[in-house]
């Protein structure tokens, strides 16, 4: 309890005024904040005439939303005929009666998404809970190329494959398909008493690999349940089989960091979990200072935003098909960089925490899903838990001292109930 009692102190500088700001004869607009995210990792066939109703688990909750749709890896322009939003009926692909709406682009119901953009609805009036299962649906009544999607939802999803007129269903009975890939839809954001968001950045780890689907037990959900009294948003910007040095499953992290993390709504605190594909990949990378220096342009171009880093260390894979004594070497020289390298504003020690003390290249078995590489259940939260301690730990360098001269954090008083501002607009 002490833990989750202590204030975010590397997040303390950039939330408190959201939290604690004077009552005035007239408000400040709420602020939008992320509240939840998928990064595109390829393509897929596109589905034509089809409508998606890709279910979402939100980890903060607002008067309104928005939604960005994504055409960043297609080839051709997006028509996209119809978006929806709604709260979800329980299991299933039913919406919660009164709460279905039609999102609009500019005004517009439709809107057609170049290559390589992604699109953002206008602001949708609808009261949304922390922790709510949104249903973003998505009808594209044309062939407009490979689809962007992201592949290991570990979410099930719904599929009309007569998709005309069917967006704007509440019911859920012409959605008799499933899938476990979201299409399309890559984020949602929030208004309302919100104190911004951590974004989650890495592989399969991160992605949730491992993990039980349709549970939301990936760490980044974790985290978001233990920030969740905080009204701090968790984007989970994990790519499975994602590199951080070159181009693997979607584009490195050092080409996707801005459209996948810092241009995100809201963003105060980035954590990046990255590295063990590049150490097991082909072809291999073993030059410690090459992680060194992309871990140095991520936390530049971060801290050029006024976000925060934290680095976590890269947790053991012994046991795995790829594992050789080499790339053990490899992995303990680049831990070495993240841990006393001075690289991150603060670390995440998920190596120490996860690995077993009989065998510190494995994982310890109460961890170990049986690939020897990802997390079970109990193993992401490990990995929350260890995260949110480096989120709490008092900061030590100057960019994030936590008042002038460094005084202690200060606790936040509990958050304010949540007002309806006179315009949900942007």
């Amino acid at each position: 309890m002490a833990t989750v009692v202590r204030v975010l102190a590397v997040l303390l500088p950039a939330l408190l005024p959201a939290l604690t700001a004077p009552a005035v004869a007239e408000p400040a607009p709420l602020p939008w904040a992320g509240s939840w995210e998928t990064a595109p990792s390829g393509t897929a066939a596109a589905l034509l005439g089809a409508a998606v109703r890709n279910v979402v688990h939100l980890s903060v909750g607002g008067i309104a939303v928005r939604v960005r749709l994504s055409n960043r890896l297609g080839t051709k322009p997006l028509h996209l005929g119809a978006v929806t939003v709604a709260l979800r009926r329980a299991a299933g692909p039913d919406a919660v009666p009164g709460t279905l709406r039609t999102a609009t682009f500019h005004g517009a119901t439709q809107v057609t998404v170049p290559p390589g953009a992604d699109a953002v609805t206008d602001p949708v009036r609808l009261p949304v809970p922390a922790a709510a299962d949104l249903l973003v649906t998505v009808y594209t009544p044309d062939d407009s190329g490979p689809a962007t999607y992201h592949r290991t939802a570990l979410q099930t999803s719904y599929l009309a494959r007569a998709g005309a007129g069917r967006a704007a269903d509440e019911s859920g009975t012409a959605y008799t398909a499933t899938m476990n890939r979201w299409y399309y839809v890559v984020g949602v954001d929030v208004r309302g008493v919100v104190a911004g968001s951590v974004v989650a950045f890495g592989d399969s780890l991160t992605d949730g690999n491992g993990s039980t689907p349709d549970t939301n037990r990936r760490w980044p959900d974790r985290l978001a349940q233990r920030l969740n009294p905080y009204r701090i948003g968790v984007l989970n910007a994990g790519v499975a089989g994602n590199r951080l040095l070159r181009d693997g499953t979607g584009p490195s992290a050092l080409a996707r960091l801005d459209a996948d993390a810092l241009d995100r709504a809201g963003v105060r605190a980035l954590v990046v979990f990255e590295g063990i594909n590049d150490i097991k990949g082909v072809p291999e990378a073993n030059d410690a200072a090459a992680y060194a220096d992309a871990y140095r342009a991520l936390v530049a171009r971060a801290h050029a935003r006024g976000i925060r880093v934290v680095g976590v260390t890269l947790t053991p894979f012994g046991g795995y098909a790829a594992w050789t004594p080499v790339r053990e070497a490899v992995r303990q020289r680049v831990n070495a960089v993240i841990r006393t390298g001075g690289v991150f504003d603060a670390v995440a020690d998920a190596d120490a925490a996860l690995r077993d003390p009989a065998d510190p290249a494995r994982i310890l078995p109460g961890y170990d899903p049986g690939d020897h590489l990802h997390f079970t259940d109990t193993g992401m939260a490990a990995v929350a838990d260890t995260v949110l301690r480096a989120l709490t730990r008092r900061a030590s360098g100057p960019a994030l001292q936590d008042r002038p001269g460094g005084a202690a954090p200060v606790i936040p008083p509990a958050p304010r109930p949540a007002t309806t501002p006179r315009s949900a607009g942007r």
